[in-house]
């Protein structure tokens, strides 16, 4: 089945998504969160999602932003290796527990050690920024939005 493209058929609700979308970026820089911090946290929550258009807007993104190749490789396994610096960490592990949900134990306690190492407000914009790009993803999936090849 072919599905409609949830931002072509309701156009006018999917500006506001995009307007919101945009007030939230703004909103973050002011809170402590770099682009590539940024990048990091929609690469993260769209490997868990499975959202492949979202990861190839975002790796992209990413790369841009300066995140390296080995860091965007080795993004599933973040908590097996020493390439992440502490704040990296954080901000993964407010990622995911904000994208697996509901929240557990060790979701809870990953939170609490985010919370001392970001500090509130860069912890606060972190759960914004999981929270919008968790929305984007499902509008994609639903979507059915396909990933174009890349030309090189």
């Amino acid at each position: 089945m072919k599905r409609p493209y949830i931002d072509k058929v309701t156009p006018a609700a999917w500006k506001s998504a995009l307007a919101y979308n945009d007030a939230v970026y703004e909103a973050i820089q002011g809170h402590g969160i770099s682009a590539a911090e940024r990048e990091l946290i929609m690469v993260r929550v769209s490997q868990l999602n499975g959202c492949a258009y979202c990861l190839e807007a975002h790796t992209t993104a990413a790369r841009e932003a300066g995140l390296t190749s080995q860091q965007l490789d080795l993004l599933p396994a973040w908590r097996e290796t020493n390439i992440y610096d502490e704040r990296m960490k954080a901000l993964l592990a407010v990622a995911e527990a904000g994208t697996r949900l509901p929240l557990t134990e060790d979701s809870l306690a990953d939170l609490a050690g985010a919370l001392q190492t970001l500090g509130t407000e860069a912890f606060a914009a972190a759960e914004l920024l999981t929270a919008t790009i968790n929305m984007f993803n499902r509008v994609s999936i639903l979507s059915g939005h396909p990933v174009r090849e890349r030309k090189n």
